[in-house]
């Protein structure tokens, strides 16, 4: 049978087209921006959750809608790398300049930018925005009177800003960021011109709190919106729509393992929808194809997502034993947990001799913790990222046991 493209696509936020679920997360998100718009507020928002949850998803939908419904420029601006304020301002006002070239307002962004745009690209088809330190360094300073400024510039073409700042590794633990935010919410809130913004951060729960660490009162500025995996039905729904859009049908069967193994993960439900889809020979993807799925993602999920060391770490063949025993046969969805006492039934004698070193091991390498909040002997996953892949690798085990 002759494929069409694959429907999937590991590694990036998905396409609009195939974005399900969020819908409460998203509402939020746009209601912020209505009523900034409608009042002229400055709104804070926060989303957090693991990696591979899909908070740059659930932006990107955010802003189209919002610039849709509610006549916003929207700018979702990818900081990964960034360790400045000036360099942070930079990727703004180049991602404003970018996503305006087409639109309707773009002369008034001209007019914002002045003499720092610049043609670039072999042929001069490309614009950047090109300051020196000494502007970028100002527009920092000035951050909120700039948006004021553009917004005037532009006249009623549109009617706010959404600003979503992704990726905040880079800036997370710098005092000079936290302290910043703090400042231009302060300034915004008592300033006496209005400026309707809708303010977004993206990022892992452990920026969140370096970022709570240098500036404690930014809890209670930002609103924070935590992603969850998906359920049984949303999962279900992001593979049957993935898969009818290039015309295969998928078994009730298939439906059944590609929810279980990818615990309700975009990261995970791309990875394994990508792996059962080139394991489809028919155009009809079977319980068959969901598993050989599940085994081919397990390696590529190993490669890119868990760090060599854990990879080196558990790279005898006893250890291997124990993680392919952490999850029984038919695991909980809720699978971040398990218990020194369950697991020990279902270990050799060999394998139970090094448990304890085993766990150790994974204890000092970061991969788990225990959870006082259980109790002794109760084990839990510093990520589900990790929970899943070891969940992963017992898959050739799983589908000998289920054929």
């Amino acid at each position: 049978m002759a494929k069409e493209y694959s429907p999937f696509t590991p590694g990036v936020p998905v396409p609009i087209e195939f974005f399900v679920g969020r819908e409460n997360e998203t509402t939020e998100i746009v209601t912020k921006v209505a009523k900034s718009v409608a009042k002229k507020t400055l709104e804070r928002v926060f989303i957090t959750g693991e990696r591979g949850i899909g908070k740059s998803s659930l932006c990107r939908m955010a802003v189209r809608i919002a610039e849709e419904k509610h006549a916003v420029i929207g700018l979702h601006v990818f900081l990964g790398g960034v360790t400045s304020l000036e360099e942070m301002v930079r990727r703004i006002f180049e991602h404003l300049l970018q996503e305006s070239r087409d639109r309707n307002w773009f002369d008034g962004v001209k007019r914002f930018l002045g003499n720092h745009i610049k043609e670039v690209g072999l042929f001069g088809v490309s614009l950047a925005f090109d300051a020196p330190q000494r502007d970028l360094s100002q527009a920092v300073s000035d951050f909120g009177p700039s948006l004021r400024k553009l917004l005037s510039s532009i006249g009623p073409q549109r009617k706010g800003l959404l600003i979503v700042l992704d990726d905040l590794n880079g800036l997370a633990t710098s005092a000079a960021f936290a302290n910043w935010l703090k400042s231009l919410v302060d300034e915004i809130a008592t300033g006496r011109e209005l400026l309707p913004l809708t303010l977004v951060l993206a990022g892992l729960p452990e920026r969140r709190r370096q970022l709570l660490e240098t500036q404690p009162s930014l809890d209670r500025v930002f609103d924070l919106i935590s992603i969850r995996p998906f359920d049984e039905a949303q999962t279900k729904q992001f593979f049957q729509q993935a898969f009818n859009k290039v015309n295969m049908r998928i078994t009730p069967e298939a439906l059944n393992v590609l929810w279980q193994f990818s615990g309700g993960y975009p990261v995970f439900l791309h990875e394994i929808g990508d792996a059962a889809f080139k394991a489809d020979s028919d155009g009809a993807v079977e319980k068959n194809d969901a598993l050989s799925g599940v085994i081919s993602a397990a390696k590529v999920i190993g490669a890119k997502y868990i760090e060599p060391k854990v990879l080196d770490a558990i790279w005898s063949t006893r250890y291997r034993g124990i993680l392919r025993k952490i999850f029984p046969i038919e695991p909980p969805h809720e699978f971040t947990h398990f218990t020194k006492a369950e697991l020990i039934k279902r270990l050799s004698s060999e394998e139970a001799k090094v448990l304890d070193n085993f766990l150790q091991k994974m204890k000092r390498l970061g991969v788990i913790h225990q959870s006082a909040e259980m109790g002794k002997g109760h084990y839990q996953f510093t990520s589900a990222l990790y929970a899943l892949f070891f969940l992963l690798q017992a898959a050739p085990q799983k589908a000998a046991a289920n054929a």
